[in-house]
């Protein structure tokens, strides 16, 4: 059997409850059981933005890299000040992501990010984001399909995205049209430098990117885990993933 290789995923920080709970790092379960499934070793790496040298040793042993959905990314990572529009942040995981990135990107390791992730990779590459879509974008679609009581379902297919022809991502998915799901209200604005755009929701908003240079760098703003089960090409990206961090 070859080797499994070994997935970087950072954590987010749970605050603090008095009386409760101390803060913790957390991270949603289907995200580790769909790397696992695509043969991957899930690895949550605590949030140490201050401690150096343990996070470079986690690093030297990544075979890949995932960004996961989450808190808004701080503006200040772009050069803005934070709007009212924007959500709650968090610093130590904006950044030991953004420290994961540089050494993943140095390294020329797999990486595969979803919603935040697309945006924080963005921001990392020098890009910034729009701080709420429906603010900032006024002839968006609605983009915000966060799971409530009334609509509990992480799977909702809110809109269709079309993909780049000859792109990566369109390799992997093989189809021009794709229905996704979609629960951001942040998304990028000026794409970053070495990234190009792969896919687009029908109002522009750039739903995914990729590298430029030959390396495994795929991002897209929906939450293709969620739809893994249900739709060949998610689990596609999945696989292929890992297959490139098996190799890497």
């Amino acid at each position: 059997m070859s080797r499994r290789p070994v997935i970087g995923v950072a954590t987010q920080t749970l605050p603090a409850v008095l009386g409760e709970r101390p803060p913790c790092w957390v991270m949603g379960q289907r995200y580790v059981e769909v790397l696992r499934a695509a043969g991957g070793v899930p690895w949550l790496v605590p949030l140490l933005p201050h401690d150096p040298d343990t996070l470079r040793e986690i690093f030297s042993r990544l075979d890949g890299v995932f960004l996961t959905g989450g808190v808004d990314v701080d503006p200040r990572h772009y050069g803005e000040d934070k709007l009212p529009v924007c959500g709650t942040t968090d610093p130590d995981r904006d950044a030991v992501e953004i420290q994961l990135l540089q050494f993943a990107l140095g390294r020329h390791l797999p990486v595969l990010a979803v919603c935040r992730g697309i945006q924080v990779l963005n921001v990392a590459c020098g890009g910034t984001l729009y701080q709420d879509v429906a603010a900032q974008v006024p002839a968006a679609l609605k983009h915000d399909y966060f799971p409530s009581p009334e609509n509990p379902s992480r799977t909702y297919l809110a809109h269709d995205i079309t993909v780049r022809p000859g792109s990566r991502l369109g390799s992997i998915l093989g189809e021009a049209v794709v229905p996704v799901n979609s629960m951001h209200h942040q998304a990028i604005k000026d794409l970053a430098p070495g990234l190009v755009p792969s896919a687009y929701a029908p109002d522009g908003i750039i739903e995914g990117v990729e590298g430029a240079n030959g390396q495994y760098l795929v991002a897209v703003q929906w939450h293709p885990e969620e739809l893994a089960d249900t739709q060949p090409g998610m689990g596609r990206l999945f696989r292929t993933f890992v297959d490139a961090a098996r190799a890497a």
